[in-house]
């Protein structure tokens, strides 16, 4: 069932009104008052990065300015920075307190979408990591607390797989958890800990045969017609796939088409998603016989890859209580159906590989403004949408000073992830 848009938090509706608070304490509220106190005090300072992120959208992996930005940062903040770690435009923060503790991760996203800029939030996304890796310094060296911090500068998410790149290189290798967060729509004063649906980016190709479209047509065999075969299979399937299952796709203009010549040669992007890797897999195969079928039908050959696979968000069921009671005793309302559900990221090959969190926080947005919208490109940078992204920093901040102070705690998100992997792979 789909989220009831009714409550979708608008950008009229009072901002004061807050959901009542759960009774109790948080776990050290000495370190939360610091974790607090740091990111207030840097609010001014995080605006100012957010918005110049914002008026310099950069596509997938040319994120240079943005690369520049933060790391410029970061060194203001006694971190060791390391630019172009790995991958051109990313990059890595670390700070250490000590000797031996945990390992703390943290991303920043910084690429833009075409045409519309930040139309998902990625400035909001970056100044969190930002955040949270200032506040988790301070409470460090407040309270003498042993341990690693490692915030990693994150390219091309929007299609580009930039996270699934830097965890085959190794980037994640040291981390015992890894955290970050998404904007999106919902309920005022939300934080989501929905999931997200897996994905297959799939890349089509028809050959065929030029011939004069007038003079001699039956010599051709006619590419496009292919394509356009296909993307009628494809829409007809849809009637027969599971309601929670997306199939969209575009066609790649030919440089070379001309209307009295029959194309050769067409291209064409397309996604499959679904809630779990192996439905999505399973949805796959299925389009995949709608390409086959249309390049028997013209005559044409046909090339399929597959070149990106993106698990869903597997939330860390430990990590996610805590960031849940933080939530509910300090900032706001917990949901687990609005945030990113039904869009994807890369982010969940990292929850696959190790202990992870990545909930979504709501931010006010016109009707129909949701994420990938000019209007949410507007949202993005207003004054309310950077003081929710400040309030779920410090919940994240605090989930990940405990992993650095609680073995205990730690150890159960290490057995929740296991647990999580045993019970996928019986699916």
């Amino acid at each position: 069932m789909s989220p009831d848009t009714s409550i979708i938090w608008r950008p009229d509706d009072d901002h004061t009104i807050r959901p009542p608070r759960k009774e109790g304490e948080v776990y050290r509220p000495d370190i939360l008052e610091v974790i607090e106190s740091t990111i207030d005090g840097l609010s001014g300072e995080l605006r100012k990065l957010s918005l110049d992120i914002h008026d310099h959208p950069e596509l997938k992996f040319e994120e240079k300015y943005a690369h520049d930005a933060y790391t410029a940062f970061m060194e203001t903040q006694g971190f060791v920075v390391k630019k172009h770690h790995l991958l051109p435009t990313a990059w890595v923060a670390t700070y250490t307190h000590g000797q031996g503790g945990h390992v703390l991760g943290i991303n920043s996203e910084m690429d833009a979408l075409p045409g519309i800029g930040h139309a998902c939030g990625h400035n909001l996304i970056g100044i969190a990591g930002v955040a949270v890796a200032c506040g988790a310094r301070a409470a460090m060296e407040k309270h003498n607390i042993d341990g690693k911090i490692i915030l990693l500068g994150t390219p091309a998410e929007e299609g580009g797989a930039g996270k699934v790149l830097l965890l085959e290189k190794g980037a994640y290798d040291e981390m015992d958890i890894c955290l970050m967060c998404h904007p999106a729509p919902g309920p005022r004063h939300s934080i989501s800990l929905s999931s997200c649906l897996a994905l297959f980016r799939i890349e089509v190709e028809y050959l065929g045969h030029t011939a004069h479209a007038a003079l001699s047509p039956w010599e051709g065999k006619n590419a496009l017609d292919a394509a356009v075969l296909a993307y009628n299979n494809i829409s007809l399937l849809r009637q027969q796939i599971k309601p929670t299952h997306r199939v969209h796709g575009i066609f790649e203009k030919g440089e070379d088409w001309a209307v009295n010549i029959i194309p050769d040669r067409s291209k064409m992007a397309w996604y499959v998603r679904a809630p779990t890797t192996a439905e999505a897999e399973e949805t796959l195969q299925r389009v995949i016989k709608c390409f086959e079928a249309a390049a028997i039908a013209t005559g044409c050959t046909v090339k399929v890859a597959t070149p990106y696979g993106g698990n869903e968000i597997r939330q860390n069921k430990a990590l996610g209580d805590e960031v849940a009671d933080v939530t509910l005793k300090r900032y706001g309302a917990i949901d687990y159906e609005w945030g990113i559900h039904s869009a994807s990221t890369d982010f969940g090959n990292i929850t696959y590989a190790l202990p992870s969190l990545h909930p979504g926080f709501s931010i006010p947005t016109v009707p129909d403004g949701g994420n990938h919208t000019p209007a949410f490109t507007d949202a993005a940078r207003t004054e309310v949408s950077h003081n929710a992204c400040l309030v779920v920093s410090k919940a994240l901040t605090a989930v990940g000073m405990r992993v650095l102070t609680d073995d205990a705690f730690l150890s159960k998100a290490k057995e929740t992830f296991e647990e999580g992997k045993i019970s996928m792979n019986s699916q």
